[in-house]
């Protein structure tokens, strides 16, 4: 018997637009991580790009629960010694919203060629406007 291995057809894939008003990051980032993946579609395979397109709305809503927005940290290095640079949440919010979810979204996609091709279909934006309407985006309700 042989293995069926589905036909993936990259011009089939959907748009959806997603708004991160009051909605916590971590529930946000498995199911945006889902659909890059495209674990949502019957023809779901592990080593193959099946995924839609995501557009994250209204990223600097975003909600954290607990302290997370004083005492979570993200730390980024130069490489070079001491090049350590620590961000709260708080600091990231205001200057960059968008790498928020981003950086979520990265830590649950796979962490290979395919985890970076996956990344490139994420788009995310601060306020409620985006460039892709031209796409005809579906309008998914988040994960509450």
């Amino acid at each position: 018997m042989k293995t069926h291995l589905p036909k993936v057809n990259p011009d089939q894939r959907k748009w959806h637009v997603i708004d991160a008003s009051g909605v916590v990051l971590g529930r946000l980032a498995v199911q945006v991580a889902d659909i890059l993946r495209g674990k949502n579609k019957p023809v779901f395979t592990p080593h193959l790009d099946a995924g839609d397109f995501v557009v994250v709305i209204n990223a600097e809503k975003v909600r954290l629960t607990g302290k997370k927005e004083t005492a979570k940290k993200y730390m980024t290095y130069s490489g070079w010694k001491g090049g350590e640079k620590y961000t709260s949440v708080a600091e990231l919010r205001a200057r960059q919203p968008e790498k928020l979810i981003t950086r979520a979204v990265r830590g649950m996609v796979p962490r290979n060629r395919l985890g970076r091709v996956l990344m490139t279909k994420l788009k995310v934006y601060r306020g409620d406007q985006h460039p892709h309407a031209a796409q005809q985006p579906d309008v998914i309700a988040p994960a509450r």
